[in-house]
Formats: structure tokens, sequence, C-alpha cells
């Protein structure tokens, strides 16, 4: 009976310490669905896609979705609080999975990047992101990772506000299906290796390499 139970309480160690959660910012409702400020959110569902997971939980002001990965257990999060608030939902089930940070990923839109181009980084200030704001304002803390994707700077002297509410244009769409499979490529990278075997391969331009 001792070693039956020594044995489950080492699965359940094991267990936890093999969860990773990514994390997809944007906003929640169907008019802000196929905003740019929403790729966080498109990416989460193309690996729900790949991986075969489908986020239908709710829990902590988010959409999860849970499965496992070649033996990991992976978590995908939606939060629902809208941008501004991301942080509420994302330090909650921090909390609760027990999720170490170096196993957290989140992904959002960036306007300094050129749209297509992935940068993945280990930590930071939040560069004017609101959603990653609130989240490192709720964990105390700026050195997770996340993954930048980015969206291009708005045209003109538009208000950046307003561009990163409008949807994605139909010559953008048609550069998204690539750019969301080299996300879950780097993705699936982060989650069997590490973050630092990511951004080796995945930052910078679509051929990768750059690792500034």
């Amino acid at each position: 009976m001792f070693v039956k139970r020594l044995l489950g309480i080492e699965k359940q160690f094991e267990s936890d310490a093999q969860r990773v959660m990514i994390v997809g910012l944007g906003n929640p409702g169907r008019e802000y669905r196929e905003n740019r400020h929403n790729v966080g959110f498109m990416v989460i569902d193309a690996l729900a896609e790949k991986f075969g997971i489908t986020p239908g939980k709710v829990k902590s002001k988010a959409i999860l979705g849970e499965g496992r990965v070649d033996g990991m257990r992976v978590v995908l999060v939606k939060p629902q609080t809208f941008m501004n608030l991301s942080g509420q939902a994302v330090a909650s089930l921090v909390k609760f999975y027990k999720i170490p940070l170096d196993r957290m990923l989140v992904i959002h839109d960036d306007l300094d990047l050129p749209l297509g181009i992935l940068r993945l980084r280990p930590g930071g200030g939040s560069g004017g992101q609101k959603g990653i704001a609130s989240i490192i304002e709720r964990l105390g803390t700026q050195e997770f990772p996340r993954m930048r994707v980015g969206i291009g700077r708005p045209p003109g002297r538009m208000d950046p506000a307003d561009y990163v509410l409008q949807d994605f244009s139909k010559q953008d769409k048609d550069e998204l299906t690539f750019l969301f499979q080299r996300a879950v490529d780097a993705v699936e990278v982060f989650i069997h290796s590490d973050l630092q075997t990511a951004m080796n391969q995945f930052n910078g331009g679509s051929n990768g390499g750059d690792k500034a």
C-alpha cells in the first residue's frame, strides 16, 4: 500500500512538472474575432487544431483546452477578461496549475514587428501592450516567456488603437496561414525543448536565425 501511494505521489509530481501553459491574448466576442489585436487567440485556435485539443472549459475568467502532446500535459488558454485585464485570468491559472513561469508562453500582437515576423523573448517590459502590462502587474514580475506576433504599423496617421481593432485585410489574411504554421512550429519546440531553442530557430524573419 505504501509503495503504491509513493508511486502515485511520484507520478503526480512528474505530471505537474511536465505541464506547459500556452496563453493567447485577445478580446472576447464575435465582433473582435478577426481583429489584428486577437492574433493571440488565432494562434491558440491553430494550436488546438494541430494538437486535437478542444478549448471549451471555462475557469478563472478564461476558456481552456487541456490535453497531452507526446506525453506532455498542455493547457491552452484564452482569457475572457478583455485585453487590458488579461492578468486576472493568467495569474489565477498559474497559481491553480502550479505552472513554473518558464513553462508558460504568452502570445500577443506587436505593432513594432512587420506582419509575419515572430519574436520570442524570455521577459522584459510590456512594450505598450496592455495585456502584457496587466500580466506583469498581476504576476509581480516581467520574467516570463512571450511570443510577439508582428501585425505591422498602421498606415499614415491612423491611431494605433483603431488599427489593432480592425480586421486583418484580405491581403494580410493571405499571409496568415504561413504565419500560424510557423507560430505552431515554434510553440512545439518550446513545449518539447525550451525557449532558447525556439528563439534560435524562429526569431526574426520567415527563415529564422535572427536571435535579437
